[in-house]
């Protein structure tokens, strides 16, 4: 019986599961969008949002715990320098799963994971309080 076993191993060792969910990681951080099957990206979207919201606050010890995620150092720069602070005003849901459509040859349901667009909005040029 598979109680409270929630983890997916998508048939394959543990070594190799995280190797690959630290790749997919860094090219999402690094091209802000990645292609992937659903199971994996609904994988990918909970561990992005808890690295994304770690990196939210600075010090010495968010960078060691992020390289345990994402290895690659120009990765770590743009999460901590242009990624982090995109989202400072956000409290969650930092990424999003697109469906696309089925595959071809297995009929694996296929889809976008990206990084939402969390842009400071401008104040309208003619809109001034007057006092």
């Amino acid at each position: 019986m598979r109680h409270r076993n929630t983890i997916k191993k998508f048939d394959m060792r543990k070594s190799q599961r995280v190797a690959m969910f630290r790749n997919m990681l860094t090219s999402l951080i690094m091209k802000e969008k990645v292609f992937t099957t659903k199971e994996k990206g609904g994988v990918l979207k909970k561990i992005a949002d808890k690295v994304i919201h770690k990196a939210k606050t600075k010090g010495i010890n968010v960078r060691r715990d992020i390289s345990k995620y994402v290895p690659a150092e120009n990765a770590q720069k743009k999460l901590i320098d242009v990624i982090a602070p995109r989202f400072m005003t956000r409290n969650g849901g930092y990424t999003r799963k697109v469906l696309a459509y089925r595959r071809f040859g297995d009929a694996a349901e296929m889809c976008y994971v990206m990084l939402c667009d969390e842009k400071p909005a401008a104040a309208p040029a003619g809109d001034k309080k007057s006092s």
